[in-house]
C-alpha cells in the first residue's frame, strides 16, 4: 500500500489535561485510515474517544505526536493553514446537527461551500442541491432548518458535511439522537459516501450494532487503542 492511499495517519498522539493536577487523556495513540474506508472507534465513556476525534480534527493543537492529513504533517501549523485543511478536506458530522435555523436547508449546506471560497455561490449552490438531491432531501431545500425532523436534519448536516468534497468524514456519535430506523439510514447513507465516492469515514459511536456493520472498528480504553479491528 503506498503512502498515499492513507488519508489519515496518527503517530504517538498523547495528551493530558491539566485541571488542577495532570490527568493523561491519551496514551501514543497511533491509528491509520485509508481512502474509501469506513472505520468505527468504540470504548466507554471517558476513554478518551472524543478528546482524540477533537484532535484528528486539528481543532485540538496541544498534544504530543503528530497527525498526518493526506500526507501533510499538522502538528505545529498555524491557524489559518489548519483552518484551510479542515474546510477543504475534512466534512464533520455531530451528535447535534449545528444547523442554523435562520437560514434555508440550502443556505446551511452551501455555508461550508462560501467559507473555503473555492467555488462561485452559483456553483457551490449547484453542488448543495446535489448533495441534497443524493440524500433524498431536495424537496426540503427551501424550508427553514427548524421545519424538518430529527432524522431529517441529520441528513442536512450529512449534506452540508460533503458539500466541499472532503477527503474524510469525521462523526462523534451522529446516529446518537436517532431511532434505530433513521440510524439504518446515516449508516447506509455512510456506507454509500465510502463506497461509491471513495471517501473516508472515521466514525466514534456508542451503538455497537452500528460499529459492528463498518469496515473496521478500533476500540478504545483508558486512553489506549486496544485493537486496531483489522479483520
Amino acid at each position: 500500500m503506498s503512502t498515499n492511499d492513507l488519508v489519515l495517519d496518527v503517530r504517538k498522539v498523547s495528551k493530558s489535561f491539566h485541571d488542577p493536577v495532570t490527568v493523561p487523556v491519551l496514551k501514543e495513540v497511533s491509528l491509520d485510515v485509508k481512502r474509501g474506508e469506513f472505520v468505527s472507534i468504540t470504548g466507554k465513556s471517558g476513554c478518551g474517544k472524543s478528546t482524540l476525534l477533537y484532535i484528528l480534527s486539528t481543532m485540538d493543537t496541544d498534544y504530543t505526536g503528530d497527525v498526518v492529513i493526506d500526507g501533510e504533517s499538522t502538528h505545529g501549523l498555524d491557524g489559518h493553514r489548519l483552518a484551510e485543511i479542515r474546510n477543504a478536506k475534512i466534512g464533520f458530522v455531530f451528535q447535534f446537527h449545528y444547523l442554523l435555523p435562520e437560514f434555508s436547508v440550502l443556505k446551511n449546506v452551501m455555508l461550508p461551500g462560501l467559507k473555503l471560497g473555492r467555488h462561485s455561490a452559483e456553483e457551490v449552490e449547484h453542488r448543495a442541491m446535489e448533495r441534497l438531491r443524493e440524500l433524498g432531501m431536495e424537496a426540503h431545500a427551501l424550508k427553514g432548518a427548524n421545519q424538518l425532523s430529527g432524522g431529517e436534519k441529520q441528513r442536512v448536516a450529512i449534506a452540508r458535511a460533503l458539500v466541499n468534497d472532503p477527503l474524510i468524514i469525521m462523526g462523534d456519535e451522529p446516529t446518537g439522537n436517532l431511532d434505530s430506523r433513521n440510524s439504518a439510514i446515516v449508516f447506509d447513507i455512510f456506507k454509500h459516501i465510502a463506497s461509491v465516492h471513495r471517501q473516508s469515514l472515521l466514525v466514534v459511536t456508542h451503538d455497537t450494532d452500528f460499529a459492528a456493520r463498518t469496515d473496521r472498528n478500533i476500540t478504545m480504553d483508558d486512553g489506549r487503542i486496544m485493537d486496531h479491528g483489522h479483520r
